[in-house]
């Protein structure tokens, strides 16, 4: 009898929140702003090509089995030598690796790295920030006045410092396999101050609410009230600013790609093609790094102008 009730209240609740999504300011706001909604449209249309990359390109620029050293440096809309048939919509570089192709499959790449990155920068900092807010005292003022450091130093400088410490512990022959990690984790550990001061300010306020008090005298686990019952409200300003935090992340790996420090030239993301290409901008080869170049603009707009809106949104004093 319960699962019947249950089921007969699902459709209702589903056209309620619904309803309510429909009517809210977010999608009101989304809807009236076209900037916004051309950086969405753009932002889902490359991570889609990231994700669908195997489908829509003709080679795979990762497989050195799939590319032609005849096929070097071809210009943009230029022919195949090996085959005729075989059209280079944005050319070729040095190896013969198609740029169109090169680019969907860097985008995954730097995505990868940069939704990775700031869910690693996010656990970490929401946790630190949780504890120190809610244990307050020596541990609230070691772990902030660490968060304080950390902030002084530019993130590029400290990934670069966090990149060469964890790369040289590694052995020489694992580093070029690992470098996805050590990317994420240089470029989280760089990150998380920021969501740990803001979650812990928002914990401050939160602990003192009737809610938390009346968890404290029930006996609930300190686990239970900071995860069950302080961390739903203390969310909102933690997603404004992953979602800006992935604009600057995709930069920072692309940043240390640039400077060799990244992923490696067999595994290419949009900072190493550029890297790549730089070496042959004098030469004429100009598209080798200019259209990586503009995908990585086009996907850090996007993104960072899509956080700005819902930081917007979601902060009523900013309206």
């Amino acid at each position: 009898m319960a699962t019947r009730e249950l089921d007969i209240a699902s459709p209702g609740r589903l056209r309620s929140s619904w309803r309510a999504f429909r009517d809210s300011d977010l999608l009101y706001s989304f809807l009236h702003q076209p900037l916004v909604m051309l950086s969405a449209a753009v932002a889902l249309l490359m991570v889609l090509g990231a994700v669908f990359a195997p489908l829509l390109t003709p080679q795979n620029p990762f497989n050195p089995a799939e590319l032609e050293l005849m096929d070097a440096f071809v210009a943009p809309m230029g022919e195949s030598l090996m085959d005729p048939d075989v059209t280079y919509l944005l050319g070729t570089d040095s190896q013969g690796r198609d740029i169109y192709s090169a680019i969907l499959y860097g985008t995954r790449i730097s995505l990868l790295v940069g939704f990775s990155a700031v869910l690693f920068a996010m656990i970490l900092g929401t946790s630190i920030g949780l504890y120190a807010g809610y244990r307050g005292g020596w541990p609230d003022a070691v772990l902030m006045r660490v968060a304080d450091v950390q902030l002084t130093l530019p993130n590029i400088l400290l990934a670069l410092l966090i990149f060469g410490i964890i790369s040289g512990l590694l052995p020489a022959g694992e580093r070029s396999e690992a470098a996805l990690i050590v990317l994420i984790v240089s470029i989280g550990l760089s990150d998380w101050p920021q969501y740990a001061r803001t979650v812990r300010g928002a914990t401050m306020v939160e602990k003192q609410k009737e809610y938390v008090q009346a968890s404290r005298v029930i006996g609930l686990p300190v686990a239970a009230i900071l995860f069950q019952h302080i961390l739903p409200n203390v969310m909102r300003p933690v997603l404004v600013i992953g979602t800006i935090g992935l604009a600057l992340a995709i930069i920072a790996e692309a940043t240390l790609s640039f400077l060799g420090v990244g992923m490696p030239p067999t595994q290419p993301s949009l900072g190493t093609l550029i890297r790549v290409g730089q070496d042959y901008m004098l030469s004429g080869e100009w598209w080798i790094t200019l259209f990586p170049a503009i995908a990585l603009l086009l996907l850090a707009l996007s993104v960072n102008l899509l956080g700005d809106w819902l930081r917007d949104v979601l902060n009523p004093k900013l309206r």
